[in-house]
């Protein structure tokens, strides 16, 4: 077989400053890091959600498929930089009464993690850095219309199948449409996951964000089940899952039941 593209590829990227796994990677290997927010991996994992019984007549309901590229650089012998992004596109309707339909693109969030190489002496994995909110709503109801800026940080440690830990980040409004309000928000999500030996996982988390503005929580318990399989040469990892919303603000978020599912590609070479 001619192994000159694939050499070429991997010099590519190096010279690039993108971290690259070892050809050998296990499989074991990839779920693991799949399950890590900060892995020198790139990956593309496409996450559909799906909420309803939203707004004051409860009537409303959402789908939002975020699509969130995960791209490694190394910035020298010792750490990476971890680019993540979130694109939601969205359709929602009767979120509020009598507005109909909106589709389109929502705004975007950009988080950068600088991280070392290795784990601490402990086994924990950590990075930290910024993280902005881009106002690139396509409607006027899928955007905040405010430039957001703030610091973002996850910890996690991998051992005996667990993979454990918590990402948080803060936003604030830095400029913007005057007309409209501005943010601070807190975002916080513990997660536990466990990966049995037939590289199927299951974790538990919350995705919560607290509006310090309008002091109020919002609150999703997501279970998820995922498996890692290959097509072809592409690994990937399949995930379903339901979520309940344990609160929401009064009025305008979801109640119930919701549900997930995603694919995430990976790209270990």
């Amino acid at each position: 077989m001619n192994r000159t593209p694939l050499l070429a590829l991997r010099l590519a990227a190096l010279s690039a400053g993108l971290a690259v796994l070892p050809a050998a990677a296990s499989d074991a290997e990839l779920a693991k890091q799949a399950l890590n927010p900060i892995a020198a991996l790139i990956s593309l994992p496409m996450q559909l959600n799906y909420d309803e019984n939203i707004g004051p007549a409860e009537r409303g309901e959402k789908w939002q498929l975020n699509v969130q590229p995960v791209i490694p650089f190394s910035i020298g012998a010792d750490w990476n930089l971890i680019s993540r992004t979130i694109v939601p596109l969205v359709s929602q309707e009767d979120v509020v009464p009598g507005a109909g339909t909106d589709s389109g693109v929502g705004d975007i969030t950009q988080s950068l993690f600088f991280s070392p190489k290795k784990p601490t002496a402990g086994g924990w994995i950590w990075g930290a850095g910024p993280v902005l909110l881009l106002p690139t709503g396509s409607e006027d109801r899928l955007t905040a219309d405010k430039w957001g800026l703030g610091p973002t940080a996850v910890v996690l440690r991998q051992e005996n199948g667990w993979t454990y830990g918590a990402l948080a980040n803060h936003i604030w409004s830095v400029a913007g449409d005057d007309d409209r309000r501005d943010i601070s928000a807190t975002f916080l999500q513990p997660f536990v996951s466990y990966t049995t030996k037939t590289l199927t996982s299951f974790t538990l988390n919350t995705e919560s964000t607290y509006d310090w503005k309008a002091e109020q929580w919002s609150v999703p318990i997501n279970f998820m089940v995922s498996q890692m399989l290959k097509v072809g040469n592409q690994p990937l990892t399949l995930q379903a899952g339901a979520r309940y919303w344990a609160d929401s603000p009064d009025g305008a978020g979801p109640e119930g039941w919701g549900f997930r599912l995603a694919v995430t590609l990976l790209f270990p070479k």
